[in-house]
C-alpha cells in the first residue's frame, strides 16, 4: 500500500505520512502531549534519587568503617591480653563479639545488594 493511498482513508485527513522511519532520525522535533510528565526524567526525581543512593552510599561505607574498627579494636585486645596488659578476658571477649556481630551484619548486608542486584540483571523488558 502506497502512503498516498493512506490519505485516503477517512479520518485520516490533515496528516503527513511517513515515509520511511528516516522521519524519525531527529527527535528534536518531536513533542510532548500537553500535560504530560515523564517521571523517570524530571529533575526533581532525578535529585531525589541521587540523594537517596548517595544517602545509602555513605551509610554503606560507614558501616564499613565501623567494621573495620571494631575489628582492630578486637586484634589489640587480643594483643593486650596476650601481652600481659590486661587480665580482662571480659573485655577481651566483648571486643570480639562486637568484631563478629558487625562484620556478620556487613556481610549480611552485602549478600542482600549482591542477591538484589543479581535480580535485577535478571529482569527482562
Amino acid at each position: 500500500m502506497n502512503p498516498s493511498d493512506l490519505m485516503k482513508i477517512s479520518g485520516l485527513n490533515g496528516l503527513e505520512p511517513l515515509s520511511s522511519a528516516g522521519s524519525l532520525r531527529n527527535p528534536g522535533k518531536l513533542e510532548k502531549l500537553p500535560g504530560y510528565k515523564d517521571s523517570l526524567l524530571t529533575k526533581e526525581t532525578q535529585g531525589a534519587k541521587t540523594e537517596s543512593f548517595d544517602s545509602l552510599l555513605h551509610s554503606a561505607m560507614d558501616m564499613l568503617r565501623e567494621t573495620n574498627d571494631y575489628s582492630n579494636q578486637a586484634g589489640e585486645a587480643e594483643l593486650a591480653y596476650a601481652m600481659g596488659i590486661t587480665n580482662s578476658t571480659h573485655d577481651l571477649q566483648v571486643a570480639q563479639m562486637k568484631a563478629n556481630i558487625s562484620l556478620q551484619y556487613t556481610v549480611a548486608v552485602r549478600n542482600a545488594v549482591i542477591d538484589a542486584y543479581k535480580e535485577i540483571m535478571q529482569m527482562q523488558f
